[in-house]
């Protein structure tokens, strides 16, 4: 059972053990109960440095909360992989620091394209939907050669963002896939797919871990690898969107 998320990988329930007793252990709509709770909170913390922005119109002022949430969050998320019995704990912190730092992205990218940060909440939302429709509904089977294809794909953006954050450290930009060409408009959306399939996999990661009987904790730790996703698509969703705009 293997999924491209890093938070939700093959063998995390096997890792953690089952649980004879349905009422302790995971379930479906536990999971969903506390994504719920973790969306809320996200969503709470970007409120927070959207305001702190809009209030003073500079990004330097929010650049501290944004930091903080950075390494923060990479931190805490780190400490959950390894830590899945605290993530009904790290989980929910997760959750806040990760709000600080796309309210504050957010609020920058709104200030430059106005509209923006809605755009991109509705579309993320809708995909969400669209994909647990389309999985719930059976269309999309998630078979082995599914998921590796994900997995390389995602693997591959991830090793193409890590040579671009190197490459910023000498002060040169990798050109093409960070502007506004169609070369960066592909990419972006060829990303934005990959993202979105990656819902798909959490989905049914979800619903075998509920199957197999995790233990309860399992739930805050499976609401967390779906809100890393979740995160993920909506900045991606943002970047295809300004790039979308700056063609105009």
């Amino acid at each position: 059972m293997r999924t491209a998320n890093p938070a939700l990988s093959a063998n995390t329930f096997s890792q953690v053990g089952q649980m004879t007793d349905s009422v302790r252990g995971m379930t479906i709509q536990g999971t969903v109960n506390k994504a719920g709770i973790l969306l809320i909170l996200v969503v709470a913390a970007a409120i927070y440095t959207w305001g702190i922005f809009f209030e003073a119109r500079n990004p330097a002022v929010i650049m501290p909360w944004m930091m903080g949430g950075i390494i923060g969050g990479l931190i805490v998320a780190v400490v959950t992989v390894f830590k899945k019995a605290w993530s009904p704990v790290t989980a929910p912190i997760y959750a806040v620091l990760e709000g600080l730092v796309l309210g504050g992205i957010s609020a920058i990218f709104e200030a430059n394209y106005p509209g923006i940060a809605m755009q991109a909440v509705t579309l993320t939302f809708g995909v969400f939907l669209g994909l647990l429709i389309v999985y719930k509904s059976g269309f999309v089977r998630v078979t082995e050669k599914f998921r590796m294809g994900v997995m390389a794909a995602t693997g591959g953006i991830f090793l193409v963002y890590l040579f671009s954050m190197i490459l910023n450290f000498f002060n040169f930009r990798m050109p093409y896939i960070h502007e506004s060409g169609l070369i960066g408009i592909g990419f972006s959306l060829f990303v934005v797919v990959v993202a979105a399939l990656n819902l798909i996999l959490d989905f049914d990661f979800i619903e075998r871990g509920a199957l197999s009987g995790a233990p309860k904790f399992m739930e805050w730790y499976a609401a967390f690898g779906l809100m890393v996703t979740l995160i993920w698509l909506y900045l991606e969703i943002l970047r295809l969107l300004a790039k979308l705009k700056d063609r105009r």
